[in-house]
């Protein structure tokens, strides 16, 4: 919290919604709210990472016009161009 001498908005029991949940969280720090934090033995298994990379824009246009043509989003088309262009290891 930015402000030390703000109180603090009182910690939902539960939230109606996860988007209520988000619109909460976006705008209050969980380090405000430690003391309501509990540990877990939890294990998060990530099925599936997402790269960024960065482009030119004149490439970006064309990937677009591209996308647009397939009716496709630009990310799938990205996907397939590189997995038809790469080889296979």
């Amino acid at each position: 919290m930015s402000d030390k001498n703000k109180p603090l908005d009182p910690l939902p029991d539960s939230f109606t919604s996860e988007a209520e949940a988000g619109e909460f969280w976006d705008s209050h720090s969980t380090m405000d709210y430690a003391e309501y934090l509990e540990s877990t033995n939890d294990v998060i298994k990530i099925k599936k990472r997402i790269f960024e990379i960065q482009i030119e824009e004149d490439v970006f246009q064309r990937l677009q016009q591209e996308a647009i043509s397939a009716h496709e989003s630009i990310n799938k088309v990205v996907d397939q161009i590189l997995r038809k262009t790469l080889p296979v290891t």
